[in-house]
């Protein structure tokens, strides 16, 4: 099948002019919402608009190759299937995308490499899938996932097309995981300086006096500095090495 071929599920051409010109806008749009989930969405509307065979499509985390989420999806029906693969720890996020970088499945019904999977996943109505891996970092993975309601509805066109789509969603997905870190580490900041002012006036420290007095309940308790913080924010206690304070 040639780049120029019309897709299956809606007649529109899918030439290389209009692959480039996609992708050109694509990245015009993420420029402006760079950072946030809306970066993903768009990704995801991209891939089924110009991937032959999407009908649907999410962009998803798993973490730990067990527990996975859906950080972009298009209805309802990509989000139920991360559901499953979750529920019963197996499918293309949980097992082979972690070995290859595309995975298909050309006949849900007819799969038989997660077999709890993909019964549950053809009854939900899911006929083909396409899972496109964008990043592994130990046990961790992100995918974009593409469904349509019929078998075999993706092609060896449908595959070179949605790489470059993977591309920009890889981009997009590390932009909003540094985001989510540095709002993370700022709400640490936070609550860590609203401990340390708790016990500065209660007990007349300075603020690298009560920064010490935190960090020695972290290590004598073998707990996150930011639960320690938490802890003392909420309960006004702070449990350490020599009682509560």
């Amino acid at each position: 099948m040639s780049a120029a071929t019309a897709r299956q599920d809606g007649g529109h051409e899918t030439g290389p002019e209009d692959l480039l010109g996609a992708l050109a806008q694509l990245a015009r749009d993420l420029q402006r919402v760079v950072g946030t989930r809306d970066t993903l969405q768009k990704t995801v509307a991209a891939a089924i608009e110009m991937i032959p065979g999407a009908e649907d499509g999410s962009i998803s985390v798993v973490n730990a190759r067990e527990r996975i989420e859906s950080w972009a999806a298009s209805g309802d029906l990509p989000r139920a299937v991360d559901e499953v693969q979750g529920e019963v720890g197996e499918g293309p996020c949980l097992d082979a995308a972690f070995e290859a970088e595309v995975v298909e499945v050309p006949d849900m019904a007819a799969e038989e490499r997660w077999p709890d999977f993909a019964r549950r996943a053809s009854e939900a109505g899911v006929g083909s899938m396409l899972c496109l891996r964008l990043y592994v970092s130990g046990a961790d993975l992100g995918a974009m996932n593409l469904y349509n309601r019929a078998p075999h509805a993706f092609t060896e066109e449908s595959k070179h097309t949605g790489m470059p789509f993977a591309a920009h969603a890889a981009v997009a997905l590390a932009q909003v995981q540094q985001r989510q870190h540095l709002l993370t580490a700022i709400d640490s900041r936070d609550v860590i300086g609203q401990a340390k002012g708790i016990l500065m006036e209660r007990h007349k420290l300075s603020s690298e006096q009560a920064f010490h007095l935190l960090t020695t309940a972290s290590q004598h308790r073998n707990v996150k500095l930011r639960t320690i913080a938490e802890e003392l924010v909420f309960s006004g206690q702070l449990k350490g090495p020599h009682g509560t304070a």
